[in-house]
């Protein structure tokens, strides 16, 4: 769809106009404004929309913002949902649906708001155990039953007990654990360019040093894309989940129309109303301290957000923001390769805080590769004897 911005006018307004105010964010359009203008009231409406489902809050209407606004106005028992392959049926509607499954006890995974393999499984299974025919449609009967019935789960959400046990249950070696690295853009998508510095470029590199990293430690760590090809985020979501990768880390750079913007920042699934990564809060908040101390980078902090490799992955996901290509100190360090290689290794060295579950851990900072490399083999040796 055409990006629509502060001073565009037509019919896609007019859609805009109507969706939020049918959400309760934006008033009757004032007398002396054309209903097809988006004047500022509409540029505030969309930040606060934004803010609230996870989105970068830059009061723009690109492909993002218009699919959660769209998703936004499904209510369960809208329509009927059920598995379509070429085109995921997505929204609201799935999310309650999700949420009402997890209730019960059933696994349909993270309630992202995609209907999915999974989240038809858990349906079938319900339909199954209830006296309704299995075919994993949503329809009339099967939301009277969802609706009539109490929750069988209580004293915690469900999905996120799930991902933490399954975390315990991986155990603290890095053998074995399958990790699908992501580097951005590619191909002909360049990303950020600054001064002939491309984004793709870098974090490519990147990319390798940490697979090859990761692969010494016994780590099962593959690409999600090739140097010459840029898969779109869906693409890169189904490649990790058709591989069962145990955690998705995508590697980006930023940018910003002021040359003062810098830092890191780390990013994990969230969407402001409970549904969340447990698991990629953790990650993405250990991979954000030991580059913060590694690097030296200002804080940017981590965040949720509702970006679609981060929802559509059924494991714990986080992208990483390492600089601002725009900043000067922050492209001097990206282009140094000993720069990358601290990178590589912060990274790292999080992924395995994250399996230690807090134990046999040092220092924030103070862990090398050279020091997991010691205690894979260690534990190796031990589970040999």
């Amino acid at each position: 769809m055409q990006l629509l911005r502060r001073g565009d006018s037509g019919p896609g307004v007019v859609e805009i106009r109507s969706t939020l105010r049918r959400f309760g964010l934006l008033t009757a359009t004032p007398a002396d404004t054309p209903e097809d203008l988006f004047g500022a009231d509409v540029e505030q409406a969309v930040r606060a929309f934004q803010q609230q489902r996870g989105l970068i809050t830059d009061g723009l209407v690109g492909p993002a913002t218009y699919r959660a606004l769209r998703e936004a106005g499904w209510q369960l028992g809208d329509r009927m949902l059920a598995l379509m392959i070429s085109a995921p049926m997505s929204g609201d509607d799935v999310v309650a649906l999700q949420e009402r499954l997890l209730e019960l006890g059933y696994d349909p995974g993270r309630a992202g708001g995609v209907f999915d393999e999974q989240t038809e499984a858990a349906l079938r299974k319900f339909q199954r155990e209830y006296g309704l025919v299995p075919d994993g449609l949503c329809g009339p009967a099967t939301l009277r039953s969802l609706r009539q019935l109490g929750r069988k789960v209580t004293g915690g959400r469900p999905h996120l007990l799930r991902e933490q046990e399954l975390l315990r249950q991986a155990g603290p070696r890095l053998r074995g654990k399958r990790i699908v690295v992501d580097p951005g853009h590619g191909g002909p998508n360049r990303g950020v360019v600054v001064a002939g510095v491309a984004e793709a470029d870098i974090v490519w590199d990147l990319a390798r040093r940490l697979v090859g990293r990761m692969a010494a430690t016994g780590m099962d760590a593959m690409l999600s894309r090739q140097e010459d090809t840029c898969p779109t985020d869906p693409e890169r979501a189904a490649l990790a989940n058709s591989a069962g990768a145990d955690v998705v880390l995508s590697l980006h750079t930023d940018a910003n129309r002021s040359m003062h913007a810098h830092g890191l920042a780390t990013f994990h699934f969230g969407n402001g109303s409970g549904a969340t990564s447990t698991v990629g809060e953790a990650l993405a908040g250990f991979i954000q301290r030991e580059l913060l101390i590694r690097t030296g980078l200002q804080d940017c902090h981590s965040q949720a957000r509702t970006w679609e490799l981060l929802r559509l992955t059924r494991m714990p996901a986080v992208r990483v923001e390492i600089g601002y290509l725009t900043h000067l100190g922050d492209r001097r360090k990206l282009l140094d390769p000993a720069f990358r290689d601290v990178v590589a290794e912060g990274i790292l060295v999080a992924v395995k805080r994250l399996y230690l579950l807090g134990q046999d851990d040092q220092p924030t900072g103070t862990f090398t590769f050279s020091d997991v490399l010691a205690r894979e083999l260690e534990r190796g040796g031990a589970q040999a004897i």
